[in-house]
């Protein structure tokens, strides 16, 4: 078996693309569930938000703004436009999807909020999909050629492998970027979680009643904890888009938010650096347990009575899902979590 091969996989896992996409968007659904106690079942949409918000802006609007020959007389850098689609995809698509999912829902219970997000999550996804909206979102191709402004900036070079061959030149550009970003958002969640209006948030995650008969806007401050994190899981959507060149509908599929989910039970909600946590291993026991199987199968350590390669796929996750049962079952406040974060007022 290729011991080497299972260890340079697990150790990606824990430090690489993957890890960082599905990072930020804990990060941002910890906000949510976390601290405020808000079920989101849609993270994907606000990270189809961030790749999409981008892809647009650079591909579809911005060779008919700069187009001479049209209505639009302007002439704006390929760098500002690719500054411009990060700010729509960041800040106002991510503001706006709060709006559409917390105004009608905010004011009534938990379920309610869980409903309609992974609803809007898949209702975004199938109209991204749509051939009538191919001019707009390449429909179910998607749209591509948008990520070149970024690598441009990139000092490694295309072919190059760095850090023990784990990652090549664009590649260890993204990461190193990711990682820059991921730092910023934690210290920046940590900080606001311990200033006044993060312990506003925990007080409504506690008991919603007894902050209003204090006077304070719970209404008001959900939708903010709303914004606030779907920013964060736009910024993952819209590195994961850069990392594959391309924004696909199909890249956020319902499964994207059960995995944000994962890695923040694993990691144990309400403590800002847990779902980093989280995602790390989620994403090194993926990587470990898919080269160890096959590795395994290849080598004839278990035989094809058992299982062959094609199986391993499905395989791991049943592992995988054993595993988040029995801690469920046995610790469902997570690694660093406490039982009093996992407990919902839903009233």
């Amino acid at each position: 078996m290729d011991w080497g091969a299972i260890i340079e996989t697990t150790f990606r896992g824990l430090i690489g693309e993957q890890f960082i996409y599905f990072g930020l968007a804990a990060i941002g659904l910890n906000l949510h569930f976390g601290y405020t106690g808000l079920l989101n079942f849609g993270q994907a949409a606000y990270m189809a938000a961030g790749a999409y918000g981008l892809a647009i802006i650079v591909t579809t609007l911005s060779p008919r703004i700069n187009d001479d020959e049209g209505m639009f007389q302007f002439n704006i850098s390929d760098g500002w436009m690719f500054i411009i689609g990060m700010f729509f995809g960041v800040v106002i698509v991510p503001l706006f999807l709060s709006f559409l999912m917390g105004i009608p829902t905010l004011r009534l219970r938990a379920d309610y909020l869980a409903i309609v997000t992974i609803a809007v999550a898949e209702i975004i996804r199938i109209a991204m999909r749509s051939p009538r909206w191919d001019w707009f979102t390449g429909a179910s191709d998607g749209l591509s050629g948008f990520s070149g402004t970024f690598y441009d900036l990139s000092p490694f070079e295309p072919q190059g492998r760095y850090f023990f061959n784990l990652f090549i030149g664009n590649q260890m550009f993204l990461v190193i970027v990711g990682w820059i970003v991921l730092a910023i958002s934690a210290v920046l969640c940590w900080l606001i979680i311990r200033s006044p209006w993060g312990r506003v948030l925990k007080a409504i995650r506690e008991d919603e009643d007894a902050v209003r008969s204090l006077g304070k806007n719970a209404y008001s401050y959900k939708m903010q904890a709303l914004m606030l994190g779907g920013m964060f899981g736009a910024m993952g959507g819209m590195l994961r888009s850069i990392g594959f060149s391309l924004a696909q509908p199909d890249n956020f599929i319902t499964d994207v938010t059960f995995f944000v989910w994962v890695a923040l039970i694993l990691g144990g909600a309400g403590k800002v650096f847990a779902p980093l946590v989280g995602a790390a291993l989620l994403y090194a026991i993926l990587g470990f347990t898919d080269v160890f199987l096959r590795e395994a199968v290849e080598n004839d350590k278990i035989p094809d009575s058992i299982m062959t390669g094609t199986q391993v796929g499905q395989v791991r996750f049943m592992l995988i899902g054993l595993g988040l049962a029995l801690l469920a079952a046995f610790r469902p406040q997570g690694i660093f979590g406490n039982k009093e974060e996992m407990a919902l007022d839903d009233r």
